[in-house]
């Protein structure tokens, strides 16, 4: 079965090579290396020219950064990402984040205001946005609907279903990561998505894990479809190939068997 990882941190990953021929044992056809800040916007270019046709890069600018760069920095990550807007599937990671720690940093007004600038890129080129939306689920939403944007992935949702029908009813995506595995909250946003709207990613290095932790890679996509599998009550082989439709329509990749 193939496979893509809609979203990862490849930049962030200790042993990248042993991670990417992990990933493609498992199945792996595709790789979205999403960027946070410039640094890494630059860094995930070069590795969708290192490992062509697998890795496929996304340009943005995470809402916690913003307490560390002043307006004259996200003009730069703006400009950069409009630069290099062509070798970019999506615009992401973006969003909005309203944890008190990343309040403290950042208010909400001044991350709305950048996700809204960011957004207008990705509604200009007409490019996805992957879309962080913790604790501002609602509010992330009202923005990405705002901005005027046809295509958006809410990835890792675990916000109201309330909210999650309005993302539903707009035709935007949600994300299973291998936290399905036993996140209430996520699982029922896995469990309430349409098949159409629906894919699969593991934004590692990130840890996973109730009794037992382990920091993900890749390959770890194949835990979220299990894990999407058992609560959708589905063929494995069936989940596979829609969410893999879905990403590679969505996209616009170019993937070989």
């Amino acid at each position: 079965m193939n496979l893509i990882d809609t979203h990862a941190h490849l930049d962030e990953i200790e042993d990248l090579p042993g991670a990417i021929r992990e990933a493609s044992d498992a199945g792996v056809v595709a790789i979205v290396a999403v960027g946070m800040s410039y640094e890494s916007n630059e860094k995930v270019i070069e590795l969708s020219h290192q490992y062509k046709n697998l890795v496929y890069p996304a340009l943005g600018l995470h809402p916690w950064q913003l307490g560390q760069i002043d307006a004259a920095g996200v003009e730069r990550i703006l400009r950069q990402i409009e630069d290099n807007i062509h070798e970019a599937v999506a615009v992401g990671e973006v969003g909005l984040d309203y944890d008190k720690r990343v309040r403290a940093l950042a208010s909400k007004e001044r991350q709305q205001a950048v996700l809204r600038d960011l957004l207008e890129l990705a509604r200009k080129h007409s490019k996805p946005a992957l879309i962080h939306s913790r604790y501002a689920w609602k509010d992330a939403l009202t923005v990405a609907a705002e901005s005027g944007i046809e295509e958006a992935v809410f990835h890792w949702y675990t916000g109201p279903s309330s909210v999650l029908r309005d993302i539903i009813a707009r035709g935007y995506f949600v994300s299973a990561t291998p936290a399905a595995e036993y996140h209430a909250e996520h699982r029922r946003a896995v469990r309430e998505a349409p098949l159409t709207g629906l894919l699969l990613e593991t934004d590692s290095p990130v840890r996973y894990g109730m009794e037992v932790k382990y920091t993900s890679a890749p390959k770890d996509v194949r835990r979220s479809l299990k894990a999407a599998v058992e609560i959708r009550g589905m063929e494995e082989a069936t989940l596979a190939e829609q969410t893999t439709k879905n990403a590679i329509r969505l996209f616009k990749m170019r993937v070989s068997d």
